[in-house]
């Protein structure tokens, strides 16, 4: 089950499940979609990979935000932007679902 993080990874400020702007890596990274395209470049600080849209929670079957609340647990990791740059510089010209 994707654990829906409360805040923005980068940023610190509330993400609340619900939210359409949310983006995801494949570390269940939460960001905004400002964040993600902004110093990242959609290169994700956590693994070089891009970011998809963070899901909806279903409504049927029990799959839903009731049954499976959202976590609770805010990780802030703020990018280094200068740091990132040179971390991100050797992927940028590959496409984020190939990295």
């Amino acid at each position: 089950m994707l654990e829906l993080r409360p805040i923005r990874e980068n940023a610190g400020t509330s993400l609340p499940p619900q939210a359409t702007d949310a983006m995801i890596c494949r570390f269940e990274g939460a960001f905004c979609a400002a964040c993600a395209t902004g110093v990242p470049g959609n290169a994700c600080p956590n693994g070089g990979g891009g970011f998809s849209p963070r899901p909806a929670r279903d409504w049927r079957d029990g799959n839903c935000l009731t049954d499976y609340p959202a976590s609770g647990r805010a990780q802030r990791k703020p990018v280094d932007a200068a740091a990132h740059r040179r971390f991100a510089a050797p992927i940028a010209a590959v496409d984020p679902q190939h990295r």
